[in-house]
């Protein structure tokens, strides 16, 4: 028999009353604290709720959940090479205020999207499983639904897109096909029937689209001519940006084996992505130092040297550790140094 008597409800011999969060049943209460249930001496963690592939975009999905699919740590590589550009520009007295805001917006939103597609391509294709090391992805994760971060991605790129409007006004044609190909690119890094992070090829994209065309790109939209000298600055802030990544493979090696990601250490062991992180990180101060001895750089670009010095720690881990976990700061570390190498080559330009 069920009896509801003011805020006591009885059932059979036992009663039921509610005072504020807890319930007392009989002899048990129950506690109801925030997420956690309490029943006598016994507490439950419910698991969180199973998401419906098909919910929509922001259903059930915090801003912070948005911001950590976002992965905003990574996005010093985006950022890098634009201010590069920007700082060559006023070097040669070309600085454009408007272009160079837009092409820093355009950079961002473009790594943006090609997070959010790569953390639901991963996860489409086993990239991302429970045995993954490392920040936690939040399609896999069950966090986010994972049509809502696909359509994300889409959304991202679309306004990508949409300031490359303003961008392609400015520099022409050239600016379409560099901002077609930065976008296509991005999708196809895990996306499409040959996704390049998977076939080998995800380090020669970071190198070239986080390079010589971002450094390239945000000069030309300023001044409306190339100069041969920008493939060397390109080569070294895109060096730093594709180390990021060879901390990245070395510490997924064995979970990117068992999903079938050929990455670099994945085809060639886990030495040659090991040289890879020395060579990017050789790469980024021997691009200063060239640019200064053959290309009349002023002094002040080696400034930059401190950010390719801060990668230090990171060097030691990649070198040294074999645990996926071990080699886990690394990634921070090496993002950092390459904002950093990005905002003092900056700097350096400006002043000379």
């Amino acid at each position: 028999m069920l009896v509801a008597v003011d805020s006591v409800l009885v059932v059979d011999d036992s009663a039921v009353v509610a005072v504020d969060s807890v319930l007392v049943v009989g002899d048990s209460t129950l506690v109801v604290d925030e997420s956690v249930l309490v029943v006598g001496s016994l507490s439950f963690v419910p698991e969180p709720p199973s998401l419906d592939p098909g919910a929509p975009l922001t259903s059930m999905a915090s801003p912070q959940l948005w911001i950590q699919a976002a992965r905003p740590k990574t996005l010093t590589a985006a950022l890098a090479p634009v201010w590069i550009g920007i700082g060559y520009a006023a070097w040669q007295g070309q600085f454009r205020a408007l272009p160079a805001l837009a092409a820093l917006v355009g950079a961002i939103l473009i790594q943006i999207g090609t997070n959010f597609a790569n953390d639901y391509y991963d996860h489409v294709r086993g990239g991302d499983t429970a045995e993954r090391v490392g920040p936690v992805r939040v399609t896999q994760a069950g966090l986010i639904a994972p049509v809502a971060v696909r359509n994300a991605a889409f959304l991202t790129f679309g306004a990508a897109m949409a300031v490359g409007v303003y961008l392609v006004a400015v520099g022409g044609w050239p600016i379409v096909v560099i901002g077609l190909a930065s976008v296509a690119s991005g999708l196809a890094y895990t996306a499409g029937p040959f996704p390049l992070a998977y076939n080998g090829l995800g380090d020669l994209f970071v190198l070239v689209f986080f390079g010589p065309v971002a450094v390239g790109g945000t000069y030309w939209v300023q001044a409306l001519e190339w100069r041969g000298d920008l493939l060397v600055a390109g080569l070294g802030v895109g060096a730093l940006s594709t180390a990021i990544l060879a901390a990245n493979n070395l510490r997924d090696l064995e979970t990117d084996r068992v999903a079938g990601k050929r990455t670099l250490p994945v085809l060639l062991g886990r030495g040659a992505g090991r040289a890879e992180y020395a060579l990017m990180v050789a790469v980024g101060a021997a691009a200063l130092i060239g640019g200064v001895l053959t290309a009349g750089w002023p002094v002040w670009v080696l400034l930059g040297l401190v950010g390719v010095l801060a990668t230090g720690p990171a060097l030691r881990q990649v070198l040294t550790e074999e645990q996926a976990r071990a080699v886990l700061p690394a990634l921070p570390i090496t993002a950092k140094a390459t904002g950093l190498y990005g905002v003092l080559v900056a700097v350096g330009f400006a002043l000379g």
